[in-house]
């Protein structure tokens, strides 16, 4: 073996390296696809790898067969980077596992379902690498920065305070969309590096966005991608795999959704228009309550946009999140607060309106053995200050002939004949619009959507949606008589559906 066979090909493109060098230590490398995402964790892991004696590195992917045909197969994978030190004996791979002669070791793995992150549960990740964040959920992705830690591996000088260090990689979209969003782009400045709250991990955060022209090697090695993700059939998908853009999401559920069509600065809501509330019920989940109110006729509500007679405003919403200790909401966290005191909360969150009726979780009447939470909202926290609500009809999808609670949803989105929306949001419901639009599709039932992400201000949706049932009207253009016919005139009136002489 000559020992240019022996050499690695490991080079970094200028932000690939801003990347690798960062003294964050919990960093997000992506945004566009073809940013160069794998082909640095996998340079980044070898040479850590090396450098640090006894290291050890976990790479993963939600997928198995992914994970093992991106990374560990193909002309740029494992096996084809470490073919000549592998023959030099500098280090062997075995399965799903890369050993090096100096005791550091990559493990390749995968975790599909939230119950597959148990089998990591003893593991001690030196470095967490994570491919394609927004397939896993956050459930899974708190658990692993949980294994993170180091101890009794001696580091060369300059990785003093870089280790042990998360790094992922990620493309709007997925399941993981929102939680990713939240947790590294909302409200964090691209590059810099900040220290979060200990409800957080504690660790040096950073975003470093990445993009197509970042990774000059893709067009050199296939000059034709770009033009794919040109073709890729929606602006919006361009958006989000060609720039990055983190305001769009990939398959979404309610792709109908737009925050220019549905959501409204506040405006005064006449008083005889009927108000209603609806619920959906969390305690260690967020529980989220709407107060509506129903357009009695046409009504311009901004200069150029005209609410339809009919169509529903959440004016108002109450959703039980909770805020770690700088005052950031912790997606997906409850206050766990106790029935008779989120009963009390509605209630004097009815303010002076009067209010028609509530619906709430039907999960909120089960009785097991005493009163049901239902009960014990409407006796409030001194027994007179509660709220009442009924059950409110809880059918997600169309079957058998029965209208369905996402079809209600997406259907009032869509609009009337004329384009105009059946459901607005006032623009202070931050979480129903922060939630709503980023919400996939079930893998297993694609008519439904992922229970698993945060779907309660869209349950709450669904319900008061479902207590006021709207059926959409389609234009029907006039027919139209091919070239040589003549029109006939219509019917006299009171004639229509009896024979008339011609």
């Amino acid at each position: 073996m000559s020992q240019s066979a022996a050499v690695l090909d490991l080079e970094l493109h200028p932000k690939q390296g801003i990347a690798f060098n960062t003294e964050a230590t919990e960093t997000l490398y992506g945004g566009a696809a073809g940013g160069g995402k794998s082909h640095l964790m996998r340079a980044a892991a070898i040479t850590w790898c090396t450098e640090i004696a006894g290291l050890q590195v976990y790479l993963f992917r939600r997928i198995h067969d992914d994970l093992i045909k991106n990374h560990m197969e193909g002309p740029h994978g494992f096996r084809a980077l470490l073919a000549g030190w592998v023959a030099c004996g500098f280090c062997t791979i075995i399965e799903d596992e890369i050993r090096f002669w100096n005791g550091s070791k990559i493990y390749l793995c995968h975790c599909f379902n939230e119950k597959d992150r148990f089998k990591y549960q003893g593991a001690e990740i030196h470095v967490l690498l994570i491919d394609e964040l927004t397939h896993f959920t956050e459930k899974i992705y708190r658990f692993l920065r949980n294994r993170v830690r180091m101890v009794g591996v001696k580091l060369p000088a300059k990785y003093v305070g870089k280790f042990p260090r998360i790094l992922c990689g990620g493309n709007p979209g997925g399941i993981g969309h929102q939680f990713v969003k939240s947790t590294f782009i909302d409200g964090a400045t691209e590059y810099a590096t900040y220290r979060v709250s200990r409800s957080e991990g504690g660790m040096l955060r950073q975003f470093i966005p990445a993009r197509l022209e970042d990774n000059p090697s893709m067009n050199d090695n296939d000059p034709g991608y770009e033009d794919r993700l040109y073709g890729l059939g929606s602006d919006g998908l361009v958006k989000a795999m060609r720039y990055g853009d983190w305001d769009i999401v990939e398959g979404a559920y309610f792709d109908n959704f737009e925050r220019r069509r549905h959501v409204v600065k506040p405006f005064h809501i006449p008083e005889h228009w009927t108000r209603f509330r609806a619920g959906d019920w969390g305690s260690a989940k967020p529980f989220c309550f709407g107060w509506y109110a129903v357009a009695s006729d046409d009504t311009i509500i901004a200069p150029g946009v005209v609410m339809p007679r009919g169509a529903l405003v959440k004016y108002r919403e109450w959703y039980g999140i909770k805020l770690d200790s700088s005052g950031k909401f912790i997606p997906d966290a409850g206050l766990k607060l106790h029935a008779e005191a989120v009963g009390a909360g509605v209630r004097q969150r009815d303010y002076e309106d009067t209010i028609s009726y509530g619906v709430l979780d039907p999960a909120a009447f089960a009785q097991d053995g005493g009163p049901s939470i239902a009960e014990r909202m409407t006796k409030g926290t001194n027994g007179t200050n509660g709220s009442t609500f009924r059950k409110a009809d809880n059918k997600r999808t169309a079957h058998l002939g029965a209208m369905g609670g996402w079809d209600q949803l997406r259907g009032r989105l869509t609009g009337d004949e004329d384009g105009r929306p059946m459901l607005f949001f006032f623009e202070t419901c931050i979480h129903t619009i922060r939630t709503l639009p980023a919400l996939q599709h079930d893998e297993a039932n694609a008519e439904d959507l992922d229970t698993k992400q945060e779907d309660h201000a869209a349950d709450e949706t669904r319900y008061a949606c479902m207590s006021r049932p709207w059926a959409g009207k389609s234009k029907v253009p006039d027919p139209t008589v091919p070239k040589g016919h003549v029109k006939l005139p219509a019917p006299p009136e009171g004639t229509r559906g009896r024979r008339i002489a011609i």
